[in-house]
């Protein structure tokens, strides 16, 4: 079984340590304030993009060697009406950048929290894509993904995160908007 720490404890973080939990995963939550050190092998930064280069600065040598699942999006929070980050790059890649010995993973950028506790959209089950470079990385996550009830799928290399971050983009300002609900989202048949 994987440990999995959870940096971040809204509802995101929340929804990833329920179905971590339900799989049997060890599962660690860490609030912004804690000073716990990272305990697990896969670590999740649920905290909102703008909060990721200082969660790096106070926690980077402690992912060194571990799997960090980034599942931000890098948005304009202020209008909601673009990305942050180079159209050629994503924010799983500044990522990578920043923790050279770690294997940096994007997934659940496309779920909402509500998809991933109920393990539905629709009549669908969840589906959370992984893209990343190390495949072993790529497999014990899906293994944590699965053994949560929900469909694990591999989206290819890290290069993948900037359209997975696109497809996250929509899908916030669609829901931002009312134009879909909380409960919606993405899956594969």
């Amino acid at each position: 079984m994987a440990h999995v720490s959870i940096i971040g404890t809204g509802t995101m973080g929340q929804a990833i340590a329920g179905l971590a939990g339900k799989g049997g995963h060890a599962v660690q939550l860490l609030g912004r304030n804690d000073q716990d050190k990272v305990a697990g092998d896969i670590v999740v930064l649920a905290v909102p993009y703008p909060e990721v280069q200082q969660v790096l600065s106070e926690r980077g040598d402690q992912l060194a060697g571990k799997t960090v699942v980034d599942i931000t999006n890098p948005l304009n929070f202020e209008t909601f009406d673009s990305l942050v980050v180079p159209a050629d790059s994503s924010a799983a890649a500044g990522i990578a950048a920043a923790l050279p010995e770690s294997k940096v993973l994007k997934a659940f950028n496309t779920n909402f929290a509500a998809t991933l506790a109920s393990g539905k959209v629709g009549d669908g089950a969840t589906t959370v894509l992984i893209a990343g470079d190390d495949a072993d990385a790529k497999a014990e996550l899906a293994g944590v993904i699965t053994g949560g009830g929900l469909r694990a799928v591999d989206a290819g290399a890290l290069s993948r995160a900037r359209e997975l971050e696109a497809i996250g983009f929509v899908q916030l300002t669609l829901a931002v908007g009312e134009k879909v609900d909380w409960t919606g989202g993405f899956t594969l048949n």
